[in-house]
């Protein structure tokens, strides 16, 4: 492939030149707005153009958005990856940029550039909401982590193979089960359903369906889950909460492609990608013997990683921007999130991850004031549910009373909203009574006459 560089630091071109070399690219370089123009009308024809170009935002004679307009009116437009310092360059840009653009921050190293190499060919299914682009409909994300992420659901959309996604509670997992369904683009509908749901007595009926007599309450058949995900995908979240004892009935459908209803006889043919999901680690999974070795094999043909927040912090702007935008949008309100609130967000760890980041946009909105343009952070983004804390959080130790987790929550809600009783009971998702009557089960307030 031959690439262009283009940036006005001498050192970063000759570095990146030297790393596409190894990479066998061939490389030509430009320090200056009008070199890059000059070197790209010169080298978009022929039998050996110029098929991608690193672009810094910022060149001394302009803005490196006039190359990405000049190349886009060539028949064989380059891909273009801006090369930026800091990740709001990417919110300022995103809605201004056409599908061949992509995003990495500096500093560069050869795995950033290999994703946005490989991003020339796996992000072609995205487009813009509210200025962020999404990935596959569905995900949000410029870092080499979500690039690699794009990278294996782009190559497993092309198989039928059976997809594990693994990764901690907030990460979107059934996102990323979204994602591959749209990617494949089957005929037949993404049917989700939680395993960790399910009554032991009914998982067959769940799954496989029921004919009407074939137990008591079963007053009309049922269609299972596989039969509904017909030429489709089915997606098992919580694969790991299967009783051991009934994942041999699943190994069965899943080998033979055929299930049986509850209190049936006949044989259904079913046809369907299955998606499972777990939080457990794959050494967990074993250690545990939380599934079967069999059947592990068969759910975790092409087994997938999700990185956490904490892994992909240059996604947070982008997330935050997003998840503001929406509320703004519903709202018919107009709040931003400043520079400094962007670094504190930044800044955090989120153990929650992209669950915890959407809660506490929602709350800093909820608390903004009517006055100003921007939400209204908290002081601390502490949860009594924190696991791996390094930013000063209160931990959820292991074998905590139900009761005193509850306390702590409600403390560390009221101190975030300065003791505002309505505001916290509204955050909480309990009525006001109820809070009330927590707090005085606890003795952390008197008998309050209105509640």
């Amino acid at each position: 492939m031959k690439i262009l560089v283009v940036d006005d630091d001498t050192e970063f071109c000759e570095a990146a030149a030297m790393m596409l070399n190894l990479l066998q690219h061939e490389v030509l370089t430009a320090h200056s707005l009008s070199d890059a123009l000059n070197c790209l009308e010169e080298n978009l024809s022929g039998k050996n153009p110029i098929e991608h170009v690193l672009l810094d935002f910022m060149l001394p004679d302009g803005s490196g958005l006039h190359l990405i307009d000049v190349a886009q009116k060539f028949s064989s437009a380059p891909f273009i990856t801006l090369v930026t310092g800091h990740p709001s360059v990417k919110q300022m840009v995103s809605s201004l940029a056409g599908p061949n653009v992509n995003y990495i921050l500096k500093p560069v190293n050869k795995q950033n550039l290999e994703a946005a190499l490989l991003g020339q060919n796996t992000n072609a299914q995205q487009y813009e909401d509210f200025g962020v682009t999404r990935h596959f409909d569905c995900l949000v994300g410029e870092s080499l982590a979500m690039q690699q992420l794009y990278t294996m659901i782009e190559r497993v959309s092309k198989t039928h193979a059976n997809v594990m996604l693994m990764g901690e509670s907030g990460t979107g997992k059934e996102v990323v089960a979204n994602a591959i369904h749209n990617a494949s683009q089957p005929k037949g509908k993404l049917i989700a359903s939680n395993c960790g749901a399910f009554s032991r007595d009914l998982i067959g009926s769940e799954l496989f369906g029921h004919e009407k007599g074939a137990f008591t309450g079963a007053i009309n058949r049922k269609v299972g889950v596989f039969e509904q995900a017909q030429d489709g995908t089915l997606f098992l979240d919580e694969i790991t909460e299967m009783p051991i004892d009934y994942q041999p009935n699943l190994l069965r459908a899943l080998e033979t492609q055929q299930i049986v209803r509850v209190g049936g006889a006949k044989e259904i043919p079913v046809n369907c990608r299955v998606i499972s999901a777990t939080n457990r680690s794959e050494q967990e999974i074993a250690e545990k013997q939380v599934l079967r070795e069999d059947i592990y094999f068969r759910l975790a043909v092409f087994p997938i990683r999700i990185p956490p927040l904490r892994e992909r912090k240059e996604d947070i702007p982008s997330l935050s921007q997003l998840f503001l935008a929406q509320l703004n949008h519903q709202h018919s309100t107009a709040y931003t999130l400043s520079e400094a609130q962007v670094d504190r967000l930044i800044a955090y760890d989120w153990p929650g991850n992209v669950r915890e980041l959407k809660h506490a946009i929602h709350r800093a909105y909820i608390m903004a004031d009517p006055g100003s343009q921007e939400v209204s952070l908290p002081q601390s983004f502490a949860s009594p549910f924190t696991k791996n804390s390094t930013n000063g959080n209160n931990p959820l130790v292991p074998g905590q009373r139900i009761d005193d987790v509850e306390r702590e929550l409600i403390k560390v809600t009221l101190e975030q909203l300065g003791g505002d009783k309505p505001q916290a009971a509204k955050m909480l998702g309990i009525s006001l009574k109820t809070l009330y009557n927590r707090l005085n089960k606890y003795g952390d307030c008197e008998n309050d006459p209105t509640a």
